[in-house]
């Protein structure tokens, strides 16, 4: 056989496993919401390459959801996605009602989509090569502002962080570079899904990880100057002070492709003497209580305020437990979620640390 024959069996073998491989891909189910090619930090590994996972990171984050309906998903029987479960749409915790604000169509990366009237955004829809951001349509002035955003895809990479941020921030400024964009300056503050707080280019170590199905609850207070986060509903701490006479938005990002996070609720109402009355109401009784169920109300102060302050009657103030705290101290404005001692600078910081803003 001559040695241009050689050649061009060689070349057919190739080209026919190549091919093969190809095949191979495209039968498994658009279903599946990410592909093996994909479970890298970088997101963003040849085409024709078999990747392993070089750190935890590339994992999804499990077992921090609200609800038991990914318990319930089936497994891949396809032996590349092995370990990993069918996305379902779960609508538990949503509350159908009037948004304050949606997502900004006009403010967002080149790498975002939006669905469901604007509530849903997905980050880099085939595949990742730096960090996308997005920021609400509304900027959060003077009052009480809660917002609530879902993880409806699994959550893994560099990072995807939700949080706040100023009009100076450049949502399009990493989209060639992995990171963690919200905290990266001292215009924004983020929350990582890794329970890092981020502010400055400085993190500190403030909640547990969250991950798919998991709801994250962002609450500013204008009037204290505060951030508060909590998840499934529950209180994490006072993440930031300092906040009064600054007008900002709200934020998400992620590095990971494919992902996605949706707004489930966002409500502002003024700092009233009614607002501070039912706050302080709904920390006085016991964890887990329905207030409007069990509070003796007219039908009509119960129906007015499940409308208008029904989100601060079911907010649960019982701290979560936190990890270890970090041996870095926060920077100026920041408060450690897994600090007992709140920020030494600030006298009240223990106080507003377990939630109580009054």
């Amino acid at each position: 056989m001559s040695r241009r024959s050689r050649n061009t069996r060689a070349w057919r073998t190739v080209w026919s496993g190549l091919r093969r491989d190809a095949d191979a891909r495209a039968t498994d189910s658009d279903e599946w919401a990410y592909e093996r090619l994909q479970y890298s930090d970088s997101d963003s590994e040849a085409e024709f390459s078999v990747v392993v996972p070089p750190v935890p990171s590339a994992i999804p984050v499990t077992g921090e959801s609200y609800c038991s309906c990914d318990s319930q998903s089936e497994s891949s029987c396809n032996p590349h996605l092995r370990g990993f479960t069918r996305v379902r749409d779960c609508h538990c915790g949503e509350d159908y009602q009037d948004f304050d604000w949606v997502w900004d169509d006009c403010c967002r990366s080149t790498a975002t989509l939006l669905s469901c009237e604007n509530r849903k955004v997905s980050f880099h829809s085939e595949y990742s090569c730096g960090t996308a951001a997005i920021r609400g349509s509304k900027e959060l002035t003077e009052g009480q502002h809660f917002w609530e955003i879902k993880m409806t895809s699994p959550v893994y990479g560099t990072d995807m962080m939700v949080g706040i941020g100023t009009s100076d921030v450049n949502l399009d400024k990493y989209r060639h570079t992995f990171c963690s964009l919200l905290g990266k300056d001292d215009e924004s503050w983020g929350l990582s899904y890794t329970g890092l707080l981020h502010h400055k280019g400085d993190k500190v170590s403030f909640s547990s990880r969250f991950g798919q199905g998991s709801i994250i609850g962002v609450h500013l207070d204008t009037w204290h100057g505060t951030l508060t986060f909590f998840k499934n509903r529950k209180c994490i701490g006072v993440a930031v002070t300092e906040l009064q006479n600054k007008s900002v938005f709200p934020m998400a990002c992620s590095t990971a492709a494919k992902s996605s996070m949706k707004l489930i609720r966002s409500v502002s109402t003024p700092t009233s003497l009614q607002y501070l009355c039912c706050s302080r109401l709904r920390k006085l009784l016991p964890s887990g209580t329905d207030a409007l169920r069990v509070l003796p109300l007219p039908p009509g102060l119960r129906h007015l305020l499940h409308s208008k302050l029904g989100w601060v009657l079911s907010l649960d103030h019982t701290q979560v437990l936190s990890p270890p705290p970090s041996q870095t101290h926060p920077p100026a404005g920041l408060c450690s979620g897994s600090d007992s001692e709140g920020c030494a600078s600030d006298p009240e910081a223990s106080q507003r640390k377990r939630c109580r803003w009054t």
